[in-house]
């Protein structure tokens, strides 16, 4: 491992050329399908989705058992900070690269979305739910936002965050080189599915962007969870604000929970289980759990998200779907921008094969016969060197195969008025 970081560094370089290669993004736009389209199965995502109950009272909900929240809260207050060295060592180092590379796209593309909308020198306010540790403070000050609030369930991940934000507010401070660093001037210790956040905030806020990043699935335990995560994310949206997230594909799941023996599922980095007898019936709409594990990063209780459902939810709150697409889809893509070509490499989202001399694979040989057959493909016998492509291992990919990435957008305010005068006149005619 000791080799790792100079060999990072080169091969930022080596994929930086390798890019312009027509050849060689056909190839890593379509290694996704590759490893996992060889035991995909077809599945029909049906539409239909059951009506509602109506939600609970908040003062209800307060009397509510607090259910896994604890579970959640505790694991993520013990999860421990690690610095870069010990990062490079986790053999799921690349796919976290990888993943975070999807968010960085991901709320790149929404902020040009905004900013084309409303002109590119526009200020932009933004709630990150979920926020944790403060992962995505970086994006946010790449993507030059104006202010921030952060809320997590986790007390000690809040803590953690404002640090960050206050030694990445002194850097900033003291490079003359950097520009201002956005405000950031709330971070929020409480349950995001069952605290009315907009009680919590210091002074009226309208937010222009809401992410929440591998945290919603939480909420889906029970409607009212749900309900007030999407009340948090998008109440105080403005006209064509966005609400932005990640979670498990719920779909995906399923179809590896029915496949399986006995309802586990698993590669060398991850590990799902469900209770057996949900192998055969229908997974109810809240409440579905299962058990996650990744290597290093997530041990606990997570819930299925259909996304049918969660999109007639967020109806209630005028919101849109713009977008769903799976991990695999989004980077198929994104990989074609030569922005995302860059970044990828400076994030180091995908780890070079073969690997230089003396430096150790992140899986055994088996987890790359798919780059290896490629690699035999892009070989020419009159050079000397061997060429090198960018890649994850056949368990990583198979985990960042679980996620979705999407997007919602707030209606404009004549939009409403139409949806509202259009639930009226239906209303009338029933």
């Amino acid at each position: 491992m000791c080799c790792r970081k100079n060999a990072l560094r080169d091969f930022g370089q080596c994929l930086a050329q390798l890019s312009c290669d027509k050849k060689f993004l056909h190839y890593i736009s379509s290694m996704h399908d590759k490893f996992i389209a060889k035991t995909r199965e077809t599945l029909v995502e049906s539409e239909t989705v059951p009506e509602l109950p109506v939600a609970m009272s908040e003062a209800a909900q307060a009397e509510q058992p607090q259910g896994l929240a604890p579970t959640v809260a505790d694991h993520y207050n013990k999860l421990q900070e690690t610095g870069l060295a010990k990062r490079t060592e986790s053999r799921i180092f690349y796919m976290r690269n990888f993943n975070n590379w999807i968010k960085s796209m991901a709320i790149g593309d929404v902020l040009d979305r905004l900013r084309r909308e409303r002109g590119r020198d526009c200020a932009i306010s933004v709630l990150d739910l979920c926020s944790g540790k403060g992962g995505d403070l970086l994006k946010w000050k790449k993507g030059r936002i104006s202010r921030l609030i952060c809320a997590d369930i986790a007390a000690t991940s809040v803590e953690q965050c404002e640090h960050r934000y206050h030694e990445l507010r002194d850097r900033s401070r003291n490079d003359r080189h950097d520009g201002p660093l956005f405000l950031a001037d709330q971070f929020i210790a409480a349950d995001c599915f069952r605290v009315h956040l907009k009680e919590r905030y210091q002074r009226p806020t309208t937010f222009d962007l809401c992410s929440c990043q591998f945290s919603l699935h939480y909420s889906f335990e029970s409607h009212e969870q749900a309900d007030m995560m999407l009340r948090n994310a998008c109440e105080c949206l403005s006209p064509g604000g966005f609400f932005i997230g990640s979670t498990p594909n719920a779909y995906e799941l399923v179809k590896r929970l029915r496949a399986s023996e006995n309802g586990t599922f698993s590669s060398e980095v991850y590990r799902i289980s469900f209770d057996p007898q949900m192998k055969d019936s229908q997974p109810p709409l809240f409440g579905a759990k299962y058990d996650f594990h990744l290597e290093g990063v997530v041990d606990c209780p997570e819930f299925l998200v259909y996304f049918p459902l969660l999109e007639k939810m967020a109806a209630k709150y005028h919101m849109k779907l713009v977008y769903k697409k799976t991990f695999g889809e989004f980077f198929k893509e994104q990989i074609n921008d030569r922005e995302g070509r860059n970044l990828i490499g400076r994030m180091q989202g995908l780890e070079s094969y073969p690997a230089d001399d003396g430096v150790q694979l992140s899986g055994g040989p088996s987890e790359y016969k798919e780059a290896e057959e490629r690699i035999k493909e892009m070989t020419n016998p009159e050079d000397r060197r061997r060429p090198k492509v960018g890649t994850l291992s056949l368990s990583e990919w198979k985990a960042t195969d679980i996620y979705l990435v999407f997007a919602f957008q707030k209606l404009s305010a004549e939009e409403i008025s139409l949806k509202e005068k259009t639930q009226e006149n239906d209303m009338t005619t029933e």
